[in-house]
């Protein structure tokens, strides 16, 4: 299983971001989700995907956060509007909970 990540950089408080992440080699998908991980914290979960469209959301990003799938592209998006400071992190995606991608950074200025 490969996945590839991709929209991650540098935006100001406030600003919007979409983190897209592609599986391949890989036949059905269950979950699909986003992690996170400051610097000196621990990764946490950001918010996740069902393969029937239920979505759970770390309580620090709801009303801000969405998160969606392709499931003819294997793809997960996550939307990341009026970000903050805090979101600074690198993300990875992850599928089933097991595998994890490369990470990508975002960096939200104040």
């Amino acid at each position: 299983v490969q996945l590839q990540a991709s929209g991650g950089g540098l935006v100001q408080a406030g600003g919007s971001l979409r983190l897209s992440c592609a599986a391949s080699n890989i036949f059905s998908i269950a979950v699909m989700g986003w992690y996170r991980q400051a610097p000196g914290k621990q990764r946490e979960l950001v918010a996740d995907i069902t393969s029937s469209g239920r979505t759970k959301f770390a309580d620090s990003v709801k009303d801000r956060f969405t998160i969606s799938r392709d499931n003819a592209k294997n793809t997960v998006y996550l939307q990341m509007n009026s970000l903050k400071p805090d979101d600074t992190a690198v993300y990875y995606c992850n599928i089933d909970r097991i595998y994890w991608g490369q990470g990508t950074l975002v960096t939200v200025s104040s």
